[in-house]
């Protein structure tokens, strides 16, 4: 309601320009947030843990695409509007979110490092592998300018990040000694870009939705989330998987959160043109607050279960052999 509002404010164009204050800004503050307050030694270690890196973008890129097509194919002879449906498929199609999950990550205390790889690797794979998926799942002719996408991403996203991390080699005793508060800046940047968002939807005049068709796709969507993060978690935590606590976490969350920031701009340039493209950003418009609003419910569990999975771990290593 308040966006609803306030939407000339931060709509596309607006006084306060989101389209160069949230694509750029907001997101390079993230990462140069992150960069500032994660240990260079855990990030050059992510690096090396390639099965994660494998399992995540495996998953997200080829896993559950895969599947939401499959679902498709039996909620395609329902009443469910079909643009609406085709717009559950291009929020398959996208890749690991440059925000959200890192941020979530970091709020349970898991593996921020891994987040942190997966969200600008899966963003900078995205670039090639989404338009490649939106062509085979939904057909567009259009070419894709991955030049200046990959541009903005290296600014946003690499750039910040390796800035922060070398003004924590000349800050490190400050920041260890005043502990700022790193995840609740990032927590309100994330806020501001999921405002932006829901300002530019109302300010949008073509987008005319069947309230029953939205609420079922709102359904659908929520189950999506918590059937893959289900899926994950046993995946992760089985025996032999490898992973700790800390991976599962970021596992968890890189594999099952989405791209707003990458992914709206990408519909814009594949589907330049197209009559329902404001239908089919529907469902990524619903899906980026959802994965945020799940995952903060779920942050206080998790944590829960991380704390006694160390302790099992802990009592574990002191039982005599």
């Amino acid at each position: 309601m308040v966006a609803g509002v306030n939407n000339a404010l931060l709509c596309l164009s607006g006084p306060l320009r989101p389209e160069i204050t949230v694509a750029y800004v907001a997101v390079s503050l993230i990462f140069f947030n992150s960069g500032l307050s994660l240990k260079t030694e855990e990030l050059t270690s992510a690096l090396l843990h390639v099965r994660l890196h494998l399992f995540v973008q495996s998953f997200t890129l080829v896993f559950f695409p895969l599947a939401v097509w499959m679902l498709l194919r039996v909620l395609e002879l329902t009443a469910i509007d079909q643009w609406l449906l085709r717009g559950l498929q291009t929020v398959s199609c996208m890749p690991p979110p440059v925000s959200s999950a890192v941020i979530l990550t970091k709020a349970v205390g898991g593996n921020e490092a891994a987040a942190i790889f997966n969200s600008a690797f899966g963003s900078f794979l995205g670039i090639v592998v989404t338009p490649v998926l939106l062509l085979l799942f939904l057909g567009s002719s259009s070419s894709v300018p991955f030049s200046s996408i990959f541009s903005q991403l290296f600014m946003t996203v690499v750039v910040p990040l390796v800035l922060g991390q070398v003004c924590r080699g000349f800050l490190r005793e400050l920041l260890e000694r005043r502990k700022p508060p790193f995840g609740a800046v990032s927590s309100c940047v994330l806020l501001m870009i999921i405002y932006t968002t829901f300002c530019d939807t109302f300010s949008n005049p073509n987008i005319e939705l069947d309230p029953t068709s939205l609420l079922l796709v709102i359904l659908i969507i929520f189950s999506i989330q918590i059937s893959f993060m289900l899926l994950t978690f046993a995946f992760s935590t089985r025996s032999g998987s490898g992973f700790s606590p800390a991976d599962t976490v970021a596992i968890m969350f890189c594999s099952t959160h989405k791209s707003l920031t990458l992914g709206i701009p990408m519909l814009k340039i594949v589907f330049e043109g197209y009559e329902h493209l404001s239908l089919i950003s529907v469902p990524l418009l619903i899906y980026h607050p959802a994965q945020i609003l799940l995952g903060s419910i779920l942050v206080p569990s998790i944590r829960g279960w991380m704390t006694s999975r160390h302790k099992a771990v802990k009592l574990s290593a002191l039982q005599p052999v």
